[in-house]
Order: C-alpha cells, then sequence, then structure tokens
C-alpha cells in the first residue's frame, strides 16, 4: 500500500479565473516538447532534467528539475506523494499544473514527455502529461494537461512567463485517494499560490462548466491556458484579472502585497 502524508495549513493565493467559452476546434495545448520520455509507471520521477536556462522561482534560483509522474515538478528533489494536499506545505520548490494521482502503465495511457522548444521566440522547456490515466493502471478517463517554462531573460535575468494548458481533464483522483482532488499552482516551501477550485471535489473536471480547466483562462484568450509573469523573483498579478484571497488573514500571514499591477512579494 503506497505511503499517505498529512499536510496542514496553508499560505494560499487563489487566482480567480477568466471565463471564457471553448470553441469546438481549439486546443491550449503547445507542441514539440515530447523529446525525452519518463518510461511508464506510477509515482515515479525523472532524474535531474536541465531547463535550458536559469529562473528566479519566486526568490529561489534553477536552472534543473525533476519531472513527476503525479502532475508536476519539483526542484530539490523528486516527488512520489499521490496524494495532492496545500501547496504551500511541502517545504520546497514545486510547480503543479494538475497533482493527482497519475499511473500510466496501461498501454492505453498515454506517458509522460519533456524537452525544449520555442515559444513566440522564446526558449522553452516544457513537460507534457498527455492523455494520461490513473492509478491503478486505468485509461477509461484521461488527462491531458501541460507545464511550460519560457525563459524571458531578454527582461532581466532570471525572468521566465509560464503556462499551465489544459485539453482533457476526465478524472481527479485514484483509487487510494479518492476524496483528495487535485491540486493546481505553485510554491516556494514558504507560502503558495493554487488556481480556484483546486482541492476542491469536481471543480477542475471538463463537465464543470463554471469552473472546469478546459472552460477557463487565466491571461489569456485561448480556453485551457493560465499565463502567470515571473519578474525579478515576484509573480505579476495581471490586471484585469480579479484576485481573490482564500482564508481569514492570508495577508497578514502571507506578509505579502497585493494590488493591481504590483507584484507579489515572497517572505
Amino acid at each position: 500500500m503506497k505511503a499517505t502524508k498529512t499536510l496542514f495549513g496553508i499560505l494560499t493565493l487563489a487566482m480567480a479565473l477568466a471565463l471564457n467559452g471553448r470553441s469546438g476546434t481549439a486546443t491550449a495545448i503547445l507542441s514539440g516538447f515530447d523529446q525525452q520520455t519518463l518510461d511508464r509507471n506510477d509515482d515515479g520521477s525523472t532524474g535531474l532534467v536541465p531547463i535550458g536556462f536559469t529562473i528566479d522561482f519566486l526568490g529561489n534560483t534553477h536552472d534543473s528539475l525533476y519531472v513527476n509522474n503525479n502532475g508536476n515538478v519539483t526542484f530539490d528533489n523528486p516527488l512520489s506523494i499521490y496524494s495532492p494536499a496545500p501547496l504551500g506545505n511541502l517545504g520546497t520548490d514545486i510547480i503543479a499544473p494538475f497533482w493527482a494521482d497519475v499511473d500510466t502503465r496501461n498501454p492505453d495511457s498515454g506517458v509522460v514527455t519533456y524537452g525544449t522548444n520555442t515559444v513566440n521566440g522564446c526558449l522553452a522547456f516544457g513537460v507534457d502529461w498527455i492523455n494520461v490515466g490513473y492509478y491503478s493502471e486505468h485509461a477509461d478517463a484521461l488527462l491531458s494537461c501541460q507545464l511550460v517554462i519560457l525563459n524571458r531573460s531578454d527582461l532581466a535575468p532570471g525572468d521566465f512567463d509560464m503556462e499551465f494548458n489544459y485539453d482533457t481533464v476526465q478524472w481527479q483522483w485514484g483509487d487510494v485517494s479518492v476524496g483528495d482532488p487535485p491540486r493546481a499552482g505553485f510554491a516556494n516551501g514558504t507560502y503558495g499560490f493554487e488556481l480556484s477550485g483546486s482541492g476542491v471535489d469536481g471543480a477542475y473536471l471538463d463537465t464543470n462548466q463554471v469552473t472546469g480547466l478546459i472552460n477557463n483562462s487565466l491571461n489569456s484568450s485561448v480556453p485551457g491556458s493560465y499565463v502567470f509573469y515571473f519578474r525579478q523573483g515576484t509573480v505579476v498579478v495581471p490586471e484585469p484579472a480579479p484576485i481573490t484571497l482564500i482564508g481569514a488573514g492570508l495577508m497578514v500571514l502571507a506578509g505579502a502585497s497585493i494590488r493591481r499591477r504590483s507584484f507579489i512579494q515572497p517572505h
């Protein structure tokens, strides 16, 4: 039986979604991030993978990461935990487009791929969880999501853009993680940012017309695409996207100054 881990408390900023209708032909997934493959597995990870450039992630500098099968990447150590929990409690840097119990052992499941490409003239590193199944070896419902990190050192050393892209979200947990909905966001080991609906039963599924990930976007006109800007070690809150704080006293606890066209300062 898999080991479990309980995490308590979180400093979370939930970024509200800009609602859009999804067209029948549109897809948020970008092509070209498939040079390397993580073999079929459950809860596995790659070794340390070079990004191809250096990023300043909320005050921490990285030029490599671990690609984890369960819908996330980490920087200090691989992560095998399959039951998602508040990102700010992990005590490590993590980027999680869809942290959930991915299992690619079924031959009808896709496998996790990763690599580099050029996007809008910028060198980019991406990870694809395309048509992947869930534990235990199921492929009757699938997930297709993507992480893309774009080098923006043309603006300042360490600056980057980041995209969470979604095309299909048909499942939300595995056989032994029932009741633990997926988490989507990022954290620097001190506090976390999570998209609205993170950790909420049914919130991210395609069938949810209100909060389903393919039915919304952030700072993008493409349904299913969520774009974040990291500048000088902070994440920029884009205007006109509204901001929602979840939990009493979070502003004081996080020590964050939250204003439109401002930076969210890590503390």
